[in-house]
C-alpha cells in the first residue's frame, strides 16, 4: 500500500446502506465518508477512479419499515433511496453511480451467479427448522426474530446478527425469542427447504486468498481468521428466504424446483449490485463497459479494487461475497483491499434512532455545512479503536482547526493584500531564508501526506493536513508582512505573494477533505481546477504577479458555546427515552 500511485485504474465501493432510515454519522464515518476521501484523491492524482455505491432495499429491514410507514415496500424504497442520494449530495460523497439493489441488473446477476453455483455443486438444498408465528401467520427469518443473543447476553439481538458482539446467527439460535413485527412469543418451529452456499467446501481457497493479503488492516484480517477458524470453522450459509420481497430463487433464465415463493437472503444479492451497479452506472449513459472493471478477462485484470465498511461487515466480504465470487468459477475481480472501521460512539453510548440520541445526516446538514462534519469525522476515524463523538470534542476541534488556522490564514492575507496591494498578486521581492525554508517543511509534510493518503491512513493523513495548514500560520506570524510593509513594500509583496499561493496549495490538497471550503478557496484564487502539487516549490509559483483575485467570504463560522449546548441537549435523546 505504501509508495505513490500512479495512472492507475482503481476501483471504489463502500458497504451500501439498508433502506430503512436515515443512516448516523457513524455509518457514514464507517463506509461512505472514508471511501469518497480515497477516491476523491485518487482522482485528483491522476487515477481513474469508478466510485459505486447503492442502497440495500431487500430483506426484512426493507419490509419493517415499509410497513411502519404504512407504505407499500416498492414504494418506500424507491423514496428512500431518493432521500439517500439526496443526504449523499449534501454531504458531497462523489460517487459516479448510486444504485439500488432492487434493480433488473442485480436480479439478473444474482439469479445469473445463483446458477453458476448450483453448477459447480456449490449450492445444497437443506430441510431446515425455521420460527412461524402464528399471530402473524407466516414464517419469520432472521429480522423478523428478535431475542438474547447466546454469545454475549444482548437482548436485542437479531435473528442473522448479533449487533452488539457481531456473532453471526440463525433465528433459531435467539433465547426468549419474539416476533419483531407483532411482539408475540407465540412460536413455532417447523420444517421448510432452503438453499444453503456450501462456504466450507471453499475454506481452504478463501484461507490462502486471505493469507495473500498482507497488507490488509490488521482488524479486516483477524475477523475474517476468527470466523474461518474458531469453533468449527467457516460454516455453509442458507442464502434464500420466506419472504415476498426480494430477488425470486431462479437459476438464471430457469426456475428452481420446490423454490417457489422463496427469495434469495439479502446478504447474497446484496453484494452482488458492487457489480450490478456498474452495469447500471453504464445503462444510465455515465460510462460505458461495465465489464472491464469487473471481469478479468474484459480488463479488469488491471484494476486496484478497494472496499470500505464497518467492521461488522467484514465477514460477509472476506468470506461470503468471496465465496460467490470464486465459486462461480468465472474471472470475476475479487478485491484487492478492505478497509474496515471501529465503530463510533455518540457521548458515552450508542447511537439510537428510537430514542433520538445521537446526530443523524439529515440533522447534520440541518445546523453546519458539510465540511464541518466531514474534517471532523475523517480527522478522528475509528480506525484503530472506537472513536467518540462529543459535542465539545466537536467545537473545540472545528474551531481550532477550520476557523482558527485555515479560515483565519486565508483571510488574514487576502484582507491585509487588499488593503495595501488591492485584490491582485503583489509583484516585487524575492523570497527570502524564511520562505526557503517554509518550503523545505512543507515538501516534508506534504510527502507524508501522500504516503498516508495512499495507505488510507485516514487520520494520519488528516494530522499532516492539518500541519501543512499551521506552517502557512507560523510562517505568516514570523514573517509579519503588516510590519516589513512600513519599511520595505516588495519585501512584504514577496510574502504575501507566496502566501496567496499557499492558499491556492491548500485549495487543491483539502479538497478530499473539504472540497466545498476547497471550492471557494479556488473560486477566490480565480483557478477553475488546481493541479495536484509535484513540487512544493513549482506549486507556489501557480500564481504570478498581476493575477487578480477575489477575497472570500468567511470560509469557517465558529460554533458558540450556546449553539454547541443547545444540540448537546437536542440530540441527547432524554425527549426520546
Amino acid at each position: 500500500m505504501n509508495g505513490k500511485i500512479m495512472q492507475k485504474r482503481i476501483l471504489i465501493t463502500s458497504a451500501i446502506p439498508y433502506i430503512n432510515g436515515i443512516k448516523h454519522l457513524g455509518n457514514l464515518v464507517g463506509s461512505q465518508l472514508p471511501a469518497d476521501l480515497f477516491a476523491r484523491y485518487n482522482r485528483a492524482i491522476g487515477n481513474e477512479v469508478l466510485f459505486l455505491c447503492a442502497t440495500d432495499e431487500h430483506g426484512t429491514p426493507a419490509e419493517l419499515a415499509a410497513a411502519k410507514a404504512g407504505k407499500p415496500v416498492a414504494e418506500y424504497c424507491a423514496e428512500m433511496h431518493d432521500v439517500q442520494a439526496n443526504l449523499a449530495k449534501g454531504f458531497q460523497l462523489s460517487f459516479d453511480h448510486f444504485g439500488r439493489s432492487s434493480s433488473q441488473q442485480n436480479k439478473e446477476l444474482t439469479q445469473h451467479f445463483a446458477g453458476q453455483l448450483a453448477k459447480n455443486d456449490f449450492i445444497e438444498e437443506v430441510d431446515e427448522k425455521q420460527v412461524y408465528s402464528h399471530a402473524d401467520g407466516r414464517f419469520l427469518p432472521d429480522r423478523y426474530i428478535e431475542g438474547t443473543c447466546p454469545n454475549c447476553g444482548y437482548d436485542k439481538a437479531r435473528g442473522d446478527q448479533c449487533e452488539n458482539c457481531t456473532k453471526q446467527l440463525d433465528p433459531t439460535d435467539l433465547l426468549e425469542p419474539r416476533s419483531a413485527i407483532s411482539g408475540s412469543t407465540d412460536l413455532e418451529v417447523r420444517d421448510t427447504r432452503h438453499l444453503y452456499l456450501k462456504q466450507s467446501a471453499l475454506k481452504d481457497q478463501l484461507n490462502n486468498w486471505i493469507d495473500g493479503k498482507i497488507d490488509w488492516p490488521v482488524l479486516t484480517t483477524s475477523i475474517a481468521k476468527k470466523w474461518l477458524n474458531d469453533g468449527e470453522g467457516l460454516q455453509d450459509r442458507g442464502i434464500t428466504r420466506d419472504l415476498d420481497w426480494g430477488v425470486p430463487v431462479k437459476k438464471g433464465l430457469e426456475d428452481w424446483t420446490g423454490m417457489e415463493g422463496k427469495v434469495f437472503y439479502v446478504w447474497f444479492d446484496a453484494p452482488i449490485e458492487y457489480i450490478a451497479c456498474a452495469r447500471e452506472w453504464e445503462d444510465a449513459g455515465k460510462g460505458e463497459n461495465w465489464e472491464s472493471w469487473w471481469r478479468t478477462d474484459k480488463g479488469a485484470q488491471d484494476v486496484t479494487y478497494y472496499q470500505f465498511m464497518g467492521k461488522d461487515n467484514v465477514p460477509f466480504h472476506t468470506l461470503s461475497f468471496p465465496s460467490t465470487i470464486i465459486g462461480s468459477k468465472e474471472p470475476w475481480k475479487l478485491v484487492d483491499y478492505i478497509k474496515s472501521f471501529n465503530f463510533l460512539t455518540y457521548d458515552g453510548g450508542q447511537f439510537s434512532t428510537s430514542q433520538g440520541r445521537g446526530v443523524f445526516m439529515d440533522q447534520a446538514l440541518e445546523i453546519l455545512p458539510s465540511d464541518y462534519w466531514r474534517w471532523w469525522l475523517l480527522s478522528h476515524a475509528p480506525e484503530n479503536s472506537d472513536s467518540e463523538f462529543t459535542w465539545v470534542n466537536f467545537q473545540q476541534d472545528t474551531n481550532k482547526d477550520l476557523s482558527d488556522v485555515l479560515g483565519n490564514f486565508v483571510s488574514r492575507v487576502t484582507k491585509f493584500c487588499r488593503s495595501k496591494f488591492g485584490e491582485i498578486v503583489p509583484a516585487g521581492g524575492e523570497l527570502d531564508e524564511r520562505a526557503l525554508k517554509l518550503i523545505e517543511e512543507m515538501q516534508l509534510k506534504f510527502d507524508a501526506y501522500e504516503r498516508h493518503m495512499n495507505a488510507i491512513e485516514i487520520r494520519k493523513a488528516a494530522a499532516e493536513l492539518r500541519a501543512m495548514w499551521v506552517l502557512g500560520n507560523e510562517f505568516l506570524q514570523s514573517a509579519q508582512p503588516w510590519a516589513v510593509y512600513k519599511t520595505d513594500p516588495e519585501a512584504a509583496a514577496a510574502i504575501v505573494r507566496l502566501s496567496l499561493n499557499l492558499i491556492a496549495f491548500y485549495a487543491t490538497i483539502s479538497a478530499p477533505f473539504i472540497p466545498e471550503a476547497a471550492e471557494k478557496m479556488l473560486r477566490a484564487m480565480q483557478l477553475p481546477k488546481a493541479k495536484w502539487p509535484t513540487s512544493i516549490e513549482n506549486t507556489l509559483h501557480t500564481l504570478p504577479a498581476e493575477t487578480s483575485f477575489t477575497v472570500p467570504e468567511n470560509l469557517f463560522s465558529k460554533i458558540s458555546d450556546e449553539d454547541r449546548q443547545i444540540w448537546e441537549e437536542k440530540f441527547s435523546g432524554k425527549r426520546g427515552a
